[in-house]
Formats: structure tokens, sequence, C-alpha cells
């Protein structure tokens, strides 16, 4: 975890503002999307309800908690003066260009990773994360040791997301099953209608936490850096989110969003490594 704060904050402080100081409340260019979100009082994320660790909406509570809602949290507070000034909206994988494009959300903080074809639509800010792709099987299965033993396996994984292209790279002999979202294949895999999940680790991990009968195959493949989603050319914003980012790291509030959500269970699992590799 410190080995990606650094690297993140050390990539951030190259930026032109990414070590500046961050303005509060009031301190906003006229008709900035910042000073907008300010005048409403509220700021709207997208963001995955069924992905615990980075977001996900409890049954009961109905609160979004994970490491994206931290962070999410923090920008509301800076933008709004405090963190309960928020809407979450739940984005799919799918949906996540749409909803910015049409300004459902204000931003999109949901395990977004950054490519160059979704930066033809929207604009990223630097990332504030970096996972890997990973296989999730049942523990009783020996079968799968890694993407190289895909060949002929039925492979779970999310429509919209940078696994399927990933998976038709790198295990061509895999046969996809394609889902809205990842909460759907954890049933089709206990159920042994599929052999593996495919998304990003730390999403597995969360997956991984609510099911002892699944282990983390712990070889990932490629890397996926997140980033936030917004408004294509908003550079204003981009720029503010930036020096928030380079801000939190070097402040111990990134540590903390950390340490009270993915951290907890990377600290027990046996499956825990570095994030950032």
């Amino acid at each position: 975890m410190s080995t990606l704060r650094v690297l993140l904050a050390a990539l951030l402080c190259l930026l032109p503002t990414g070590c500046a100081g961050s303005g509060g409340p009031g301190e906003f260019p006229e008709g900035s999307t910042m000073d907008r979100i300010r005048d409403r009082g509220v700021l709207v994320v997208g963001i995955k309800f069924d992905q615990p660790l980075f977001g996900y909406k409890d049954p009961v509570s109905g609160r979004i908690t994970g490491f994206d809602a931290e962070m999410a949290r923090l920008v509301a507070k800076d933008l709004t003066g405090s963190e309960r000034n928020i809407r979450f909206v739940e984005t799919v994988s799918r949906e996540r260009e749409n909803f910015i494009a049409q300004q459902v959300v204000d931003l999109v903080i949901a395990t977004y990773s950054i490519t160059a074809a979704r930066a033809e639509l929207v604009t990223f800010t630097e990332p504030y994360y970096s996972a890997g792709q990973d296989l999730l099987v049942r523990v009783d299965d020996t079968r799968i040791g890694g993407v190289s033993d895909l060949d002929g396996k039925t492979v779970c994984t999310a429509r919209g997301s940078t696994s399927v292209e990933r998976l038709n790279s790198e295990a061509p002999g895999a046969k996809l099953e394609i889902v809205d979202a990842y909460s759907v294949c954890v049933p089709a895999l206990l159920a042994a209608r599929v052999d593996a999940i495919s998304t990003d680790d730390t999403i597995l991990l969360g997956l991984q936490a609510e099911q002892d009968r699944l282990r983390l195959v712990g070889k990932p493949f490629g890397q996926e850096p997140y980033g936030m989603g917004i408004r294509k050319g908003d550079v204003v914003f981009r720029d503010h989110l930036n020096g928030l980012i380079a801000r939190w790291l070097r402040d111990g509030q990134w540590d903390r969003a950390y340490r009270d959500t993915i951290g907890v269970y990377r600290a027990t699992s046996d499956q825990s490594k570095p994030a950032h590799r």
C-alpha cells in the first residue's frame, strides 16, 4: 500500500497543479464545475453498488461503503464543505460514459480503468489507485492456476469492462460469459455454471471476502490504473481533482481511506500482497 501511495504521489507531483494546494468552497473559478456544485450544495457521484471494498450498498442500512465511496466523500467535503453533501448513483460499467456525457452525474468513481478508448469519450484524472486483473475460482477447483489454464473454461466478467478485451487477448480459448454486474457472476461460479470470474484483483478480493468457498488465484496479468471520470474536456475540474488526489496522498487522507476499506481485508487475507505491482 505504501509503495502505491508513494508512486502515485510522485506521478501527480509532475503535473503543473499536482502539488499545489486545492482551494476550498468559495474560491472556485466562476462558472466552473466546482462552482456549480458548490452552489447546488450536493455532489452527484456515479459508483458501483455491488463491489465490496470499493463501492457497495449495504442492503440493510443503505449506506455506500468502500474505497471509491471514501474518495467521493473527500471530493464532496472539498467542494461543498461536508462529506454528507453527496448523492450516489449506481453506475454499472457499460453506463459510465453515458452517465458522464448526459450529466446524470458530476463524476464517476467506480473502479474506472483509464484507457485510450475511454479517454476519447471522457476526461480522466491521474490514477488514484492501481490494480491488476486476476481470477476468482472455487476453493475445491485445482484446475486453474493462472490465465494460461483458461482454455476451454467458461469465465464470467462484466460488459463494458477492460477485462473482456484482456481475456480475449490473453486467453483466446476461454468462453466468456459477459454480464452487467460482477455480483451476477458469483452465484454462477458457486453453482459451477462458470469456471472463474475475472476482473481487477481488488474487486475479486471484495467478492471473496463474502464467500469462503471462493479463492483468488493470485497471479495477476495486466495493470488497471483507476481514474475519476468527468465530462470530456473539463480540464479545470480535472486539474482541481488532481490537486486533491495529490493532497490526500501527502496528508494521510488517502492512507486512512485505504486502511478503513481495502486494507481491512488485505491485512487478514491469505492472498494479501502490495496493492501496486
